[in-house]
């Protein structure tokens, strides 16, 4: 472990340094790499006509992300088991993004994995996270919310006894983690859809989890949510319009489980909802759209999700990334002003 634990804060912003440039170094000979080998993103040909010359551009830089992550993390934090488990859960969903991508890749197509083969594999990690949290890292099986309200989701428990060890399975909070799992992992995948867009806002909730985190006593997870942070400043630097490399689903839906087990683990499930609230409002327009469109015929958004739908009003690109890295950081800038309600 590198540097005085006598002085947190230092590990947490050397966390964010750390993975930037590993992140930053390692991405040069991978997009070389992927260049080489022909692995390019697919472009949906229903999508705006102008993303089309993106096709082809180097994909799954989550990769390289959760690279950076994970060499930071080995070098600046201790290995307690709110900590392995954040990384499992994280690192498992980047397993299935990987599926995905690869799937996508082989196939020369925008869409991978079956939404059924998705959800499949969320279940599993989500399930096995949260039983996990509840019996090895003492997690409640609760929610607060701001002002202090309380709702108790481990009045429905199964105790099993497995190899002599008594295992609690909360089934409602097992159903609600599993809920905030995919739906932020998919939301976070949803968002994924122009250059920088991704990477700048999961770097925006990020870093106000590492807050969070820090103020929790939860060093560890300070140190996690500042590095992937980190790694999304370096990825940004190559993600940037024009993007020289996505991140792909490897990255998007590691990201957004990795989000969501940190709100598991500090306990700030809901204010860590309105944290992500770009993602929110990202994952309700395509619900929206669908739903309106089976039921009426009729498109509420000219195209989902949303920030497609400023793109078809005119805005160019980089106008779209930028007012939604600062829609999200007053997303979280609120929640994490929610968070002290809750102290």
């Amino acid at each position: 472990m590198i540097g005085d634990p006598s002085y947190p804060t230092y590990q947490v912003f050397l966390a964010i340094g750390v993975a930037a440039i590993l992140t930053g170094v390692l991405m040069v000979p991978f997009i070389r790499a992927m260049r080489t080998e022909g692995v390019g993103q697919q472009i949906r040909a229903d999508g705006p006509h102008r993303h089309l010359i993106k096709q082809g551009t180097p994909t799954m830089g989550g990769v390289v992300i959760l690279a950076g992550v994970l060499l930071t993390v080995a070098l600046l934090a201790h290995w307690s088991y709110d900590l392995i488990l954040c990384v499992l859960a994280t690192f498992a969903t980047a397993a299935l993004g990987l599926l995905d991508d690869i799937e996508s890749v082989a196939h020369k197509r925008s869409l991978g994995l079956t939404p059924q083969q998705k959800m499949a594999g969320l279940v599993v990690i989500s399930v096995a996270f949260c039983v996990s949290a509840v019996n090895l890292c003492g997690i409640p099986p609760t929610i607060t919310f701001p002002g202090g309200g309380v709702i108790d989701l481990g009045v429905l428990s199964t105790t099993l006894a497995l190899g002599g060890v008594e295992v609690v399975v909360p089934w409602l909070y097992v159903l609600f983690v599993f809920l905030l799992m995919a739906g932020l992992s998919n939301a976070v995948n949803l968002t994924d859809g122009l250059d920088g867009l991704a990477g700048g806002t999961i770097l925006i909730v990020m870093l106000a989890l590492a807050a969070v985190a820090y103020s929790y006593d939860e060093l560890n997870l300070a140190i996690f949510a500042a590095a992937c942070g980190g790694a999304c400043i370096g990825f940004l630097w190559f993600n940037c319009y024009p993007a020289s490399i996505f991140m792909g689903d490897t990255g998007s839906l590691a990201l957004g489980a990795a989000f969501a087990s940190l709100a598991v683990l500090t306990k700030t499930e809901i204010t860590s909802l309105v944290m992500g609230g770009l993602f929110i409002a990202e994952a309700l327009s395509v619900i929206i759209q669908v739903v309106s469109f089976k039921s009426t015929g009729k498109r509420v958004f000219l195209m989902a999700p949303l920030h497609h739908h400023f793109e078809k009003k005119g805005w160019n690109e980089t106008k779209v990334v930028i007012r939604f890295w600062i829609v999200s950081a007053a997303f979280a800038a609120l929640g994490f002003a929610l968070y002290f309600q809750l102290r």
